[in-house]
C-alpha cells in the first residue's frame, strides 16, 4: 500500500506511517508529489496542494485523502466523491491554541501589557498610568460553543469568571454541563464585560457585531475576535471605540488580511492586533499531523472513517433507491431550522410509503445535516451529522409510519424548548417539494430564496406582501398559501401560512416592513445553500 505525503507533516506522524507493515511511505512536496500519484492509495495534504478533478484523474487507485487541518477548501469534495475517494480532516486540532490565545489577549487588555511593555522599554516608569482590572468576577460572553468555545469556557472558569454563551444548536442542558448559562444573543450583549467570538461565518453571522449590537452592550465592553474578520463591521467597531462604548478590542483576524495600509482600527491605543496566529503553535501543528495519520491508519486498516467530510461509498443500487430522498430530507431539515424557534433538543424523521423499507441511515443523517448546517461554516453532511449532533446534545430518531395507500413522503419534526415544528415533503417529478407545515397543507419548492410566514387568514395579507416586495423591486417567483381546516378555538380566525419564493434574497429591513402588518405573526427568510 502506497501512502503519499504531499506536504510537510509532523515527524511523529511520518514515523507512525512508516511503522505500518507493508506500507510504502513516499514523502514528497507540493512541486514533486504529482509524479507519485499513479499508484497512490492515500494522499496526505495540508493547504498548499489543491486536489481537484485533474489531480484525482491521475490517481486511479486513490482511496482516501487526509487533510491535516480543519478546512477542506483545497479539496474538490464533489470530484472526490464522484471518484469514490473518502476525504477526512482534523477538526478541533487547534482548539486549545486558539483558546489560549483568546485568554492571552483578554489578559493583555485587562492589564495593558503591550502598552506597559512599550512604555517601560522606552525608558518610562508609569505605574499609575497602567492601573489594570482583574478578570475575576467579570462576565465573559462566549459566542459559539463548539470545540474552541468550550476550551475558552474551561479557561474562563479558572479565572473565576461568570460565563454566558449563545449557540443556536447547543441545548440548555449541554451548556449547563460545561458551566455556561445559555442566553440569547441580545442578553449576551447586555450582560458581558468581555465578548469573544467563536462562531462560523455564515450569512446570519456575517457582520453580526454592528452598530445595533454595540448599542446593546455595556459601556467599556472588551471584544476579542480570533474567529473570522467578517464577523465584525469594522466601521461600527471604529465608531464604538471612538465613543467609548467599546473599551478595548483584540483582533487576530481582519476583514482584509493583511490589513490595508492606514487601517483605522490599528490607530487606536486600546486595540491589540496579531497576524492571525491563534492556531499557530508547535503543539497544534503536531496534533493535526499525528491525528490525521491515526485516522488514516484506522480507515485503511479497519474501515472506520473518523471526521469524514464527504459521502461514504454505496452500491449503485442502494444509492439509486434512497438518493433523491437524501436530498429531500436535508432540505426539509434546513427549512425546519430556519422557521423553528428556540434551542433544538431533538430531530425525528418519519417515513411514509416505501421509503422506510430501504436503508435510511443516510436519509436520517441528511435530515440532521440540514438542521445543523444553518449555523456552520463547514457544511454538515451525511457522514459527520451524527457526531456533530451528539457534540451539541441534539438527539435524533427515525421510524416508519405504515398507512395503506400512503404516498412516499418524509415528515421531519424539530423539537425545541419552545415547541415542535413539523415539515413534510415528497418528490414531485423528481424534485423535492414541501407539502405540509405544522399540519397545514401548502406546496412549495425547497430551493432558492424563500419567505415563510404565519398569519391570520384575513383579507389584505397577500396584498401587503406584494406591495412591500414590489416597493423594493423584489420579484416573486412562486407564491403558495395554506390554512387550517378548522380554527384553534371557536370564533377565532383561521391560522394561515404563506411561502414565497423570490428571485433575489430578501434583506432583514424588508422583512421588518412585512411584519408591520399586525395580522402577520411571524416571517422568516429561508436560504438554501445549494
Amino acid at each position: 500500500m502506497k501512502i503519499l505525503v504531499a506536504e510537510p507533516l509532523a515527524a511523529a506522524g511520518i514515523e507512525l506511517l512508516k511503522a505500518q507493515p507493508g506500507w510504502d511511505v513516499v514523502v514528497a512536496d507540493p512541486k514533486t508529489y504529482s509524479q507519485h500519484l499513479a499508484d497512490a492509495d492515500a494522499l496526505l495534504v495540508r493547504s498548499a496542494v489543491k486536489v481537484n478533478a485533474d489531480v484525482l484523474a491521475k490517481a486511479p487507485k486513490l482511496r482516501v485523502i487526509g487533510r491535516a487541518g480543519v478546512g477542506v477548501d483545497n479539496v474538490d469534495l464533489k470530484a472526490a466523491t464522484a471518484a469514490g475517494v473518502l476525504v477526512m480532516n482534523t477538526p478541533g486540532g487547534n482548539a486549545v491554541s486558539v483558546a489560549e490565545h483568546t485568554l492571552g489577549l483578554m489578559l493583555a487588555m485587562a492589564r495593558s501589557i503591550p502598552q506597559a511593555n512599550a512604555s517601560t522599554k522606552g525608558g518610562k516608569w508609569e505605574k499609575k498610568k497602567f492601573l489594570g482590572t482583574e478578570l475575576r468576577g467579570k462576565t465573559l460572553g462566549v459566542m459559539g460553543l463548539g470545540s474552541i468555545g468550550r476550551e475558552v469556557v474551561k479557561r474562563g472558569h479558572s479565572f473565576a469568571m461568570k460565563i454566558v454563551g449563545t449557540d443556536p444548536f447547543v441545548s440548555s442542558q449541554t451548556a449547563a454541563d460545561i458551566g455556561v448559562t445559555l442566553v440569547s444573543r441580545e442578553e449576551l450583549y447586555k450582560q458581558s464585560d468581555y465578548i469573544t467570538l467563536h462562531v462560523a461565518l455564515t450569512t446570519e453571522t456575517q457582520g453580526m457585531l454592528n452598530d445595533a449590537a454595540f448599542a446593546m452592550m455595556k459601556k467599556g465592553v472588551r471584544i476579542v475576535n480570533c474567529a473570522r474578520g467578517e464577523l465584525m463591521d469594522g466601521e461600527a467597531l471604529r465608531r464604538a471605540l471612538e465613543s467609548g462604548k467599546v473599551g478595548g478590542a483584540a483582533l487576530d483576524v481582519f476583514q482584509t488580511e493583511p490589513p490595508a495600509a492606514g487601517e483605522p482600527l490599528l490607530a487606536f491605543d486600546n486595540v491589540l492586533a496579531t497576524p492571525h496566529i491563534g492556531g499557530s503553535t508547535e503543539e497544534a501543528q503536531e496534533i493535526v499531523g499525528v491525528r490525521i495519520v491515526e485516522q488514516l491508519v484506522q480507515y485503511l486498516r479497519d474501515g472506520v472513517a473518523l471526521n469524514a467530510v464527504n459521502v461514504p461509498a454505496m452500491t449503485a443500487e442502494q444509492y439509486q433507491a434512497v438518493g433523491p430522498y437524501i436530498d429531500l430530507a436535508e432540505r426539509l431539515g434546513t427549512f425546519a431550522a430556519y422557521v423553528a424557534t428556540g434551542n433544538p433538543s431533538s430531530v425525528r424523521l418519519i417515513y411514509q410509503g416505501t421509503i422506510g423499507e430501504q436503508k435510511t441511515a443516510l436519509v436520517r443523517n441528511a435530515g440532521l445535516a440540514g438542521v445543523l448546517s444553518r449555523s456552520m461554516a463547514h457544511r454538515a453532511n451525511v457522514v459527520n451529522a451524527p457526531q456533530l449532533a451528539m457534540d451539541r446534545g441534539l438527539a435524533y430518531a427515525e421510524r416508519q409510519e405504515k398507512r395503506a395507500g400512503a404516498m412516499d413522503a418524509i415528515r421531519l419534526e424539530l423539537v425545541t424548548d419552545k415547541g415542535t415544528t413539523s415539515v413534510q415533503g415528497t418528490l414531485v417529478m423528481g424534485q423535492p417539494r414541501l407539502m405540509v407545515v405544522d399540519g397545514i397543507r401548502c406546496e412549495a419548492p425547497l430551493s432558492g430564496h424563500l419567505i415563510f410566514s404565519s398569519n391570520a387568514d384575513v383579507p389584505g395579507v397577500v396584498g401587503h406582501f406584494g406591495a412591500v416586495l414590489g416597493k423594493h423591486a423584489i420579484n416573486i417567483a412562486h407564491f403558495s398559501l395554506g390554512r387550517q381546516d378548522a380554527p384553534s378555538k371557536p370564533g377565532a380566525p383561521l391560522e394561515a401560512i404563506v411561502i414565497l419564493e423570490t428571485d433575489t434574497p430578501v434583506p432583514e429591513a424588508v422583512l421588518q416592513q412585512i411584519l408591520e402588518n399586525k395580522n402577520i405573526h411571524s416571517a422568516r427568510v429561508v436560504e438554501f445553500k445549494g
